[in-house]
């Protein structure tokens, strides 16, 4: 895992990189000798600092913005990304909406909260995969070794073990899992399209430190995900070439522990 940087001729784009789990495995895929191309939404400012740190590592970075709700920004990033850095090789669909909503609760889905999270939790990881077995497909320019591109669409591990918090944020993240085994089927053998499914693995919402620290630790191995576990799986199912189609669960075994709640309700 640990190559070289001079033998690295791979470049990463990761979605939502700016911040939190997509920051972490932007900065680990360049800890490997990777060149990393930065997307941000609205995050500019750290976007600028998580590419100053990757250009400290010898790799080459850039960040680039754009609005994942909007069908012709995405397409325009890719062309974008892939004119600066033609050895993309891997695509890694990190940034998402995670916003409350329950279908028995005084927050139910609405159409434009729904909408909302398809846009940019589905769509968009689906239109950057196609665009991406796009440019594999039709690239002369190969990375060195042989190895096979890829696609990770980050997942979430609710998906095994269902409960009805966060419901839209749910559908489209279901509807994302099923995508890998299609995709994988059809964009076979150019490219190879993964889930990679964390736990708990930083707060969120409203969730104290305190809370934060008890529901990391209710897995069957005491403790869940951290983000630097999330980094270190992108990177191994990025090399991993006989990987497609399939999810891997970094959770701890959180997943194997059935809830009527989110973890995150479930503490102060």
């Amino acid at each position: 895992m640990n190559s070289p940087l001079s033998l690295q001729q791979k470049a990463v784009l990761v979605t939502g990189a700016a911040k939190r789990l997509g920051r972490e495995i932007a900065l680990q895929f360049a800890r490997q000798g990777w060149d990393v191309a930065v997307h941000y939404g609205r995050s500019g400012q750290e976007a600028i600092e998580t590419v100053r740190e990757i250009e400290k590592m010898g790799v080459k970075s850039q960040a680039f913005q754009a609005d994942l709700a909007d069908e012709a920004a995405v397409k325009k990033l890719f062309v974008t990304i892939t004119k600066q850095f033609t050895n993309l090789h891997c695509l890694v669909n990190s940034a998402s909406i995670f916003e409350y909503d329950r279908a028995n609760s005084s927050s139910p889905l609405s159409v434009r909260s729904l909408q909302n999270h398809m846009q940019v939790n589905l769509t968009a990881p689906i239109l950057l995969s196609q665009l991406m077995f796009g440019h594999q497909k039709n690239n002369t320019n190969k990375a060195a070794g042989g190895d096979l591109p890829s696609v990770i669409q980050l997942l979430d591990q609710k998906l095994i073990n269902l409960n009805p918090d966060y419901l839209s944020y749910t559908l489209s993240k279901a509807a994302l899992a099923t995508s890998v085994e299609i995709l994988a089927l059809d964009f076979a053998p150019h490219l190879r399209v993964l889930g990679l499914a964390p736990g708990i693995s930083l707060p969120s919402g409203d969730q104290t430190n305190d809370g934060f620290s008890k529901a990391h630790q209710m897995t069957p191995l005491g403790k869940s995900s951290t983000p630097e576990d999330i980094a270190k799986a992108a990177v191994f199912l990025a090399q991993a070439n006989a990987i497609t189609g399939t999810t891997l669960y970094i959770d701890g075994g959180q997943h194997l522990l059935p809830s009527s709640r989110d973890v995150m309700f479930k503490t102060n």
